[in-house]
């Protein structure tokens, strides 16, 4: 796994005396850590030091036997650290924890010949968190919500896949209100509705069958054509026996692309085929005026059946961009009603019902997200990819040399490209 950009860094302060079942606890911590998929984490034994029982300890010949400071340094993506947290709070009964953003400029062991020839499972995220088939569905929305994550494969009493939950998968057959990514911006009342629907359904309930898959042999390259022809953003990955062992994602392949030392959504349309930014793009995505009221940005996204709009002037060039998180976390909805099945229909496709005309005197402007990093046309593949990890974005406004809209760049897009490239 390649990690690079925007990262999360855990530092853990205890005592090198401090016991987990009769283990060191730095000991156990590792393991949990490697066992969980974590990216790496460096043990450090500090010389002197005091802590929360004001002690001094050193390494003095005299102190050789004193509960010396231990600090654990751990570096990985955010829902990875999300997903493993809890077990390290619950390990850590007495010391520090602290968490920090920072930016990874490099992390591997060395360049492939061949990035894209390596095994998925080169790439792949191990440790993967799984239901099974009689899971109720409001645990498997707290697993997911707690974890982070975006999906959940469903596994059989063997381990054997036999199927999968997505953000879509619960809007479309578990009637949640918003996608995972915006509950946080519900309310109390809208996510206590949404819990008491949910536990009267079972994973099998919920859940896609049969799910694509890859094995754990096939190369990285093989998971990333499987992605762009079926529209993935990403694959369980299965051994021989089809049993789970990880999970690999659109954004694992452009990390292994794009590295230089190594690497939910809708998709509107089809990823297009070429070798450059202006073959790839999409060349009319939603746009409105800054002045554009409420009922025109929500216009622009249900016609297109996107997550985003762009907010332009007169030039086209780009002021902001709204997306759907914007519009749930700045939208007044006591004055908006039917406003959030209008935008959760964004996702299923569905139709939003009878809808009242929301608050007019929102706009564009009051709404949108600004700065907006875009590319340039005449940029390279490489440089919009570098682009799309370093911000943690999933798709690049594209404008031309005096900062005019050209169109839209996704990671779909962009991968079919690079594959293209590569052959």
């Amino acid at each position: 796994m390649q990690i690079q950009g925007k990262a999360t860094r855990i530092t853990i302060y205890i005592g090198e005396s401090d016991r987990w079942r009769g283990k060191p606890l730095y000991m156990a911590l590792l393991e949990h850590l490697r066992r969980g998929g974590a990216a790496g984490a460096t043990v450090l034994r500090g010389s002197a030091g005091f802590g929360a029982h004001s002690r001094i300890h050193s390494t003095s010949l005299v102190d050789l036997s004193a509960d010396l400071p231990i600090r654990i340094e751990w570096i990985d993506q955010p829902e990875v650290i999300d997903r493993l947290l809890p077990e390290v709070h619950a390990l850590v009964t007495e010391g520090l924890i602290t968490r920090e953003e920072i930016t990874v400029l490099r992390y591997a062991a060395g360049r492939p010949a061949d990035p894209l020839g390596q095994p998925v499972r080169a790439i792949m995220r191990d440790g993967v968190t799984v239901v099974q088939p009689d899971t109720p569905g409001d645990e498997v929305t707290a697993l997911l919500l707690r974890r982070g994550h975006r999906a959940l494969p469903v596994v059989d009493d063997a381990g054997r896949l036999v199927g999968i939950i997505t953000d879509g998968d619960l809007l479309r057959r578990a009637d949640l209100p918003a996608r995972l990514g915006l509950q946080g911006e519900l309310t109390a009342a809208e996510r206590a509705g949404q819990t008491a629907h949910l536990h009267e359904l079972r994973a099998d309930q919920i859940m896609t069958a049969p799910v694509v898959s890859v094995g754990m042999e096939e190369s990285a390259r093989k998971a990333a054509e499987i992605m762009v022809k079926r529209r993935l953003k990403r694959l369980p990955v299965v051994d021989a026996e089809g049993k789970l062992v990880g999970l690999v994602s659109r954004l694992d392949v452009l990390r292994t692309v794009e590295f230089p030392a190594g690497a939910q959504e809708v998709q509107s349309a089809p990823p297009r085929a070429g070798a450059s930014i202006a073959d790839l793009l999409e060349p009319d995505p939603p746009t409105v005026a800054p002045e554009a009221s409420l009922e025109e940005v929500m216009a622009a996204l249900e016609r297109r059946q996107q997550r985003r709009v762009l907010v332009v002037d007169g030039r086209r060039r780009v002021l902001g961009i709204i997306t759907d998180g914007d519009l749930l976390r700045r939208v007044r909805r006591a004055q908006s009603p039917g406003f959030l099945q209008r935008l959760r229909s964004l996702v299923t496709g569905e139709p939003a019902g009878d809808a009242a005309q929301p608050d007019a005197s929102q706009t564009a402007a009051d709404l949108m997200t600004t700065p907006v990093v875009t590319v340039r046309v005449e940029s390279t593949l490489q440089e919009a990819l570098h682009l799309m990890l370093e911000n943690q974005i999933k798709r690049l406004p594209v404008v031309d040399g005096e900062g005019r809209l050209v169109g839209l760049l996704g990671r779909g897009s962009l991968l079919s490209g690079l594959l293209a490239g590569d052959q």
